[in-house]
């Protein structure tokens, strides 16, 4: 029983290194801006950590991102069942999703 909780603290522990080898956004160094995809990568460590709050308020369209690429996958996966609509219709939404939130976050600071 040790042995798994010291299994789960190192897990724990490589997802904190992981802000160390975060990109860079190039849109927000070159013009100084951010661009749509800003905080995706901080929200997926924050997902990973648990923050599920924070992970929204980081990137508001993060769970529906996280759905998209889950029927992708499934696209990929199952070859009997036709996921093209749900794939649009969640692409889509992740798209009005982020251009709100940019508009938000932009009027806003």
């Amino acid at each position: 029983m040790k042995s798994f909780f010291c299994k789960i603290v190192r897990s724990i522990e490589r997802i904190m290194e992981l802000e160390k080898y975060m990109i860079p956004c190039l849109n927000k160094k070159l013009f100084g801006i951010d661009c749509l995809g800003c905080g995706t990568q901080r929200a997926v460590l924050l997902i990973m950590k648990g923050d599920f709050t924070a992970a929204f308020y980081q990137f508001p369209a993060i769970y529906t991102t996280i759905l998209f690429f889950g029927f992708v996958g499934l696209h990929f996966i199952d070859k009997s069942r036709n996921y093209h609509r749900i794939m649009i219709s969640l692409a889509i939404l992740n798209a009005i999703i982020m251009i709100i939130s940019y508009l938000i976050k932009m009027t806003h600071s």
